[in-house]
């Protein structure tokens, strides 16, 4: 047997007051739903939606951690590229302009660091 595709190839274009965009954004906030596109459609077909069980805070939470998660992770990118590139050079002249360099990114780093830190402590209290 064939496998049936689900693809999505058909449009429906709608004209809304801001008034009624406006309800239909906030209602839509109020759901699990991370698209709008899929609340929508559960909404015309008239599948059931489920609204949200966490709390704000939670969210908020969840937002700030994966900010400080990509803060964490670009500073470890840049980290790892300087150790590669250290390890290319063949003569000293290379490593000590690297050095110079390095020693303004480690400060870069460390600013970084302290900014995901105090992040992590306002966090904490607030738990």
């Amino acid at each position: 047997m064939k496998e049936q595709k689900n693809n999505r190839e058909k449009w429906l274009h709608v004209r809304l007051t801001d008034q009624e965009y406006r309800y239909i954004q906030e209602e839509f906030s109020r759901t699990t739903d991370q698209k709008m596109s899929i609340y929508i459609r559960k909404m015309i077909l008239g599948q059931p939606h489920i609204g949200r069980v966490r709390n704000q805070s939670t969210d908020d939470l969840v937002n700030q951690l994966a900010h400080l998660r990509m803060e964490l992770n670009a500073a470890g990118n840049n980290l790892n590229q300087a150790v590669k590139k250290l390890h290319t050079f063949r003569d000293f002249k290379q490593i000590e302009g690297w050095l110079l360099t390095w020693e303004r990114d480690k400060k870069g780093f460390y600013k970084s660091l302290d900014a995901i830190t105090v992040s992590l402590e306002k966090i904490s209290d607030q738990w």
